[in-house]
């Protein structure tokens, strides 16, 4: 029914009369929250309801990094033995913790046990490096040191999931995959993020799933923690017995009969996200083998990474892979060293041998970036789930610390030579400019251009996004 303006509304149910003036008023309670729905629907990402697509995507901030390399130093590093130098700690080595430690801790620990390792300072900027790291000591000046990182978790499989996903107790999407979701990617002839030799164990692939975002983002794995990487590689990369043109009308055959299933359902991620994966390993014929002959590199370059030394060469593979696959487009690379560092006794030794096995492939890649003019907008990010504990286990070992450890990154926007957050006088807390993984993940996406209060997906009825309802950009080691 039409009314004019001076016509009154009447409720049947109530046989009450109100002026056009009374409801005005009274329907102006709901104002705000329209309002306020309004805006939570304007910081919602575009992205989220889009098809699933691999092309690249305008970032919402002026991103000072375009592509990220992850090197994932799976069973927890000890920070006073690497990077995050503590005198007292040597001083009152052998003496008790002189405050409380954790309220939970995953194992009984003893007294303070001072680092075996000799420390020294580097480069202008005067970088405290143990001597477990001579060629990254010689990189000092290109790296920033995140010393005041802490998280929630002691055991390792919720440790890695905080650390990939966000999440230590949830199934959730991984960092790479919200950066493809977020970005796309460069080159529509391989994946948007590949994991190399990742670890089977401690979530496994939860760590590099795309969870409830579409399947398109999910990590593609190149072999896994127990083969070599030289053995890692696309499996089924070729089909020898049919040419590329049969193979061609066979997949548009398989594409019509998908799309045909397609316009009979309401819009289903999934089956494009199946469509979209197919056309995918159709194209990666194209260049991903290619990409991945690291043979095709000069001797000189395999000498740099250490492919020519026992110790090195398989990690020295997996970075000389990533870069590579960077410099071909790939938005997001893992390399994962594994399962090594997890030092509850013989930190000496192991620790001594783990170092060796990636020190002059990890130097070798930032000094190759840079030649190449690639660090500057490549994100080079290195840690583990956790570190240790400065207290000792059964003598010679560290339990896991999740409460203060260290993180490095280098190129792609951060300060270079930077030194930011750090621990309490013997390594235990977090508490200078203390960094929780939502921050860190927040200023890893911040790099790239993406708001990560933005960068969200509606799943069963609500917003999800990387750092949940958390995260702080840390501002200060923006270059």
């Amino acid at each position: 029914m039409h009314h004019d303006a001076d016509c009154i509304t009447h409720n049947a149910a109530h046989g009450a009369t109100h002026s056009r003036r009374e409801w005005l008023r009274s329907a102006a309670m709901g104002l705000p929250m329209l309002a306020l729905a309004h805006m939570l629907r304007a910081t919602q990402s575009p992205l989220a309801h889009e098809t699933p697509t691999l092309q690249p995507r305008r970032p919402h901030l002026a991103a000072r990094a375009k592509r990220v390399v992850f090197l994932f130093m799976h069973g927890g590093p000890s920070q006073v033995d690497t990077f995050d130098y503590k005198p007292l700690l040597q001083r009152d080595h052998g003496k008790p913790l002189p405050f409380a430690k954790p309220r939970v801790t995953f194992a009984e620990t003893g007294n303070l046990l001072g680092s075996p390792f000799r420390f020294a300072q580097h480069g202008q900027s005067g970088a405290w490096i143990s001597e477990l790291f001579p060629h990254l000591a010689r990189c000092a000046d290109r790296i920033c040191f995140l010393k005041g990182l802490h998280g929630s978790n002691d055991a390792h499989g919720g440790a890695l999931l905080k650390i990939h996903t966000g999440s230590d107790t949830l199934v959730r999407p991984s960092m790479g995959s919200w950066v493809v979701h977020g970005l796309g990617t460069e080159n529509q002839n391989l994946p948007g993020f590949v994991t190399i030799c990742p670890t089977l164990g401690h979530g496994g692939v939860n760590n590099w799933s795309s969870a409830f975002l579409p399947a398109l983002y999910q990590g593609t794995p190149l072999g896994n923690a127990s083969v070599d990487a030289k053995e890692a590689s696309v499996k089924f990369l070729r089909r020898g017995d049919l040419s590329r043109s049969v193979q061609r009308q066979q997949l548009d055959l398989l594409a019509h009969f998908n799309e045909e299933h397609a316009s009979t359902r309401e819009e289903d991620p999934v089956l494009r996200s199946r469509i979209a994966s197919f056309e995918l390993a159709f194209r990666m014929q194209l260049e991903a083998s290619s990409v991945l002959d690291v043979d095709a590199e000069s001797q000189a370059t395999k000498t740099l990474y250490g492919l020519d030394e026992a110790r090195t060469q398989n990690f020295g593979r997996q970075c000389l892979m990533a870069r590579r696959m960077l410099e071909s487009g790939v938005r997001f690379v893992q390399c994962t060293h594994s399962y090594k560092w997890d030092q509850h006794s013989n930190l000496e030794p192991d620790h001594r041998k783990n170092a060796g096995e990636v020190d002059q492939p990890i130097a070798a890649l930032l000094t190759d970036l840079e030649r190449r003019g690639m660090l500057e907008d490549t994100l080079v990010w290195w840690g583990g789930e956790f570190g240790r504990t400065p207290t000792s286990e059964g003598g010679s070992g560290r339990d896991h610390n999740p409460h203060g450890f260290t993180h490095f990154l280098a190129g792609g926007g951060v300060k270079a030579g930077f030194s930011y957050g750090g621990t309490d006088d013997y390594g235990y807390y977090a508490q200078e400019d203390a960094m929780h993984v939502h921050d860190l993940h927040a200023t890893l996406l911040h790099l790239l251009g993406l708001d990560h209060e933005r960068l969200v997906f509606r799943h069963s009825g609500r917003d999800f996004r990387l750092t949940d309802v958390h995260g702080k950009v840390a501002q200060a080691i923006l270059a």
